[in-house]
């Protein structure tokens, strides 16, 4: 073994302990490099989105061509490759098939436990509206809101965690090469589902696209294997796409399945995976993700119809149905393009101001509120004063309207309404959110009055920051949705009143639309993907242009003062997120200043025990090892020659693949791909792997296991030369060898995603272990 020491490691666990210094901020009298920046590692992180997590680790998404890879892959006929191909479509076929019956399940489960909730409530309230004593349908609603919502909090706080809040995150980060613990499995799926049941239901200022989108890429995740580790059955199907690379197309394929399923929406799903998920792409999967979107669409659509009793009606546009507009009154005008402007410019700003609220928040809440029973008290809490304040703003309200005979209005109340009306307040706030926001787009004008819609407007905005982020399985598009299309409509509604001419401003629904896009742009920062959701969702492509207008405006505007929902709660659970593109003030740095050194390198031929002790030492941790070949100097670094996996080495400890053994034909067989791939994804640990003390001395031949032509670079490439190759590659190590290919570092994920923008220029984030 050869250890390389030129540097303090920043990737290790080690000892070497100092004080951070910040980078350079373009100061021409100071110049830092890596030897003098030496920085503090905290035993337990402060969360704040200063620090980076070192207990993530990163995907392989490069393909391992060892001697086993080629062989396997010389052995494959062209038909062979073709019968993979056919494989990748059935499988994209089956996720989209059981995504759609999972959003299915999740909406009829919604529609009737909601449906009891409120005809118990407005019973109640018809009861005690004539006799008095209004307090009792109050406390009623409460504790049925509190209810629901702690069955959901209960488990998602006590049995999986990682099923909290939308999930898109954490799908974000997975797709970006990211090992988000406990995220694709079955047990996280199950309490993901019914978890947003009890959410929604639960009358929480909520949705259930994020939820969605993240159970379609757990699906994927398993389905793609065809096994499931948790239930500890295998099918035997699907071994060839047991690999980071292959499962993560189809995890891909799955998040959009979601989409397509809640919004009905298959190109926009196939675009919202593009833009805000995966990192690495190409155009046969774009063609394989669409299929899966529609299957996911048609199926929902199918299975609702026969619930609903109409066998074969598919027009159902998904799991949140914002109803179709009329083309005829849906018209807008080139004098309006600078006010739908003004209100994407007023998105982004309330968007900003979301984020930073639900951002101080989570700061508050990751500090104080960690313990499981505490999350789940204030979840019920939460639901509570939702429950009261959405009372008490009917009971005040007296904006008053008749009810015809084609009122959307699901659950009408009355209230002190006179016989015939309904209290309009009660329409946005006695109703699941999905249900307010199509009453907010298609009630004809007249429907709500200023003060209504001002109102509810504020206190749902604020209800919805508080709720993100609550430990219970939740989105924040719908609730987005419903904040823009009230203050939209009220925008529409104070266009008429100030102008002589009130047909003009004759809809107020088109500027709910666009309202309700401005909000959730400002608030998530999506753009392409989300207009194209828009369009299929509402079935008018007469709004693309404005839309698209507004949303580009949103984000310009809110990515001014602050990042992305999405974005800010990533870098509060300080994971290592690569993005597009290196901090633009980073050619200074080369790969030298930027790797991490020592490296652990083994030799073609190492000894047993050497490898086993480098693999129990729980201070480095180390997951990949560049294989050298030494020179006439020992003292010296050795040649690159390849690179293995820990993971690779586990299993060849476990099958006890050892030169001796192959030379006197102890060994049963040669070890082929099939035996990692079975131990993918969950490779044993060390610990439980027994090596006699007679067997550390044996030798282990690396030559055939180890990837013979890892990606390296010179040590003085740039940064963002090597951010770019790390990044379009999906590597997970990538070796920095010196002019005569000896090896002098590594660079990580964690190495380049330190490097960030910030108020003083470039910084560098402080390492941190948990």
């Amino acid at each position: 073994m050869s250890n390389i020491a030129k540097k303090v490691s920043w990737s290790s666990r080690g000892d070497d302990r100092g004080e951070r210094t910040p980078l350079l901020n373009g100061a021409e009298d100071v110049k830092y490099t890596r030897k003098d920046i030496v920085r503090s590692r905290p035993n337990e992180i402060p969360h704040n989105e200063k620090l980076l997590s070192l207990k993530y680790e990163s995907l392989d998404y490069d393909n391992s061509e060892n001697q086993l890879f080629l062989e396997e892959e010389r052995r494959m006929s062209q038909m062979s490759f073709s019968c993979l191909e056919i494989t990748r479509w059935v499988i994209c076929g089956l996720i989209g098939f059981l995504t759609g019956l999972i959003a299915c399940f999740i909406d009829i489960a919604v529609e009737y436990l909601a449906g009891v909730k409120y005809f118990v409530v407005k019973q109640n309230i018809e009861k005690f509206t004539e006799l008095g004593g209004l307090s009792i349908s109050l406390i009623l609603w409460a504790v049925l809101n509190s209810a629901f919502v702690m069955v959901g909090g209960i488990i998602v706080a006590f049995f999986e965690p990682i099923a909290a809040g939308s999930g898109i995150p954490q799908i974000k980060c997975y797709l970006n090469g990211v090992k988000i613990p406990r995220v694709v499995r079955l047990k996280t799926l199950v309490i993901k589902v019914c978890g947003v049941i009890c959410s929604v239901a639960g009358g929480l200022a909520v949705g259930k696209e994020g939820p969605m989108i993240h159970s379609g890429a757990v699906v994927a995740a398993g389905v793609s294997q065809g096994r499931s580790t948790s239930l500890k059955k295998d099918f035997r199907m699907f071994e060839y796409f047991r690999r980071d690379t292959e499962k993560r197309d189809f995890v891909s394929a799955g998040a959009a399945a979601g989409v397509s399923a809640a919004f009905g929406a298959p190109v926009g799903g196939v675009l919202f995976s593009l833009e805000e998920g995966a990192s690495f792409w190409n155009q046969m999967l774009t063609w394989r993700i669409f299929f899966a979107s529609m299957i996911s669409t048609f199926t929902l659509n199918f299975f609702l119809s026969i619930y609903h009793g109409k066998p074969g009606d598919l027009s159902s546009p998904g799991l949140i149905n914002f109803g179709r507009f009329d083309s005829d009154t849906m018209e807008y005008n080139l004098y309006e393009i600078p006010l739908f402007i003004i209100m994407g410019a007023l998105g982004g700003l309330l968007g900003a101001l979301f984020n930073l609220l639900n951002y101080w928040l989570t700061i508050f809440r990751i500090r104080y509120i960690h313990r499981p029973c505490l999350q789940v008290m204030e979840a019920m809490l939460v639901a509570a004063v939702t429950a009261t304040v959405s009372f008490a703003m009917i009971y005040f309200s007296n904006d008053c309207q008749p009810l015809g005979e084609d009122h959307t209005e699901e659950y009408p109340l009355q209230f002190f309404c006179a016989d015939g009306e309904y209290n309009t307040m009660a329409t946005a706030f006695f109703n699941t959110p999905e249900r307010s926001v199509r009453s907010l787009f298609h009630n004809p004008p007249g429907s709500y009055n200023p003060q209504t819609l001002g109102l509810f407007t504020l206190v749902y905005f604020f209800l919805a920051v508080w709720t993100y982020g609550l430990t219970v399985s939740a989105g924040v598009f719908i609730p987005s949705l419903l904040i823009g299309a009230a203050w939209g409509r009220l925008f529409g509604i104070l266009l008429s009143s100030i102008t002589t001419s009130q047909s003009i401003w004759a809809d107020p629904g088109k500027y709910a639309l666009i309202g309700a896009a401005a909000q959730l742009g400002g608030i998530v920062r999506m753009t392409l993907s989300l207009t194209v959701i828009m369009v299929e969702a509402t079935g008018n492509v007469t709004y693309g242009f404005p839309i698209m207008l507004v949303l580009i405006t949103a984000k310009i505007v809110g990515d001014y003062f602050v990042e992305g929902l999405y974005d800010i709660h990533i870098k509060l659970q300080s994971v290592p997120f690569l993005h597009w593109e290196a901090p633009a003030t980073s050619h200074w740095l080369t790969a030298r200043e930027v790797m991490s050194s020592p490296v652990t390198c083994f030799n073609r031929v190492e000894k047993v025990g050497t490898i086993v002790d480098v693999l129990s030492n729980t201070s480095t941790n180390h997951n990949g090892f560049p294989v050298v070949v030494h020179t006439i100097e020992e003292d010296e670094p050795g040649k690159i020659c390849g690179l293995i996996l820990r993971s690779q080495i586990i299993v060849l400890l476990k099958h006890k693949v050892f030169v001796e053994r192959a030379s006197s034909r102890l060994s049963q067989r040669k070890l082929a791909l099939k035996d990692f791939r079975d131990a993918y994804p969950r490779f044993p640990p060390i610990q439980s792997i027994h090596v006699s003390q007679d067997e550390r001395e044996c030798m282990m031949d690396l030559t055939e296991f180890m990837n013979p032509t890892p990606y390296t670079v010179p040590q003085e490439t740039s940064l963002p030369r090597v951010f770019k190759l790390f990044r379009a590659l999906g590597l997970r190590h990538l070796v920095v060898v010196d002019n005569e290919n000896m090896v002098v570092g590594l660079v990580t994920r964690k190495d380049l995603a330190r490097y960030h923008l910030g108020k003083h220029g470039l910084e560098e984030l402080q390492l941190a272990q948990t």
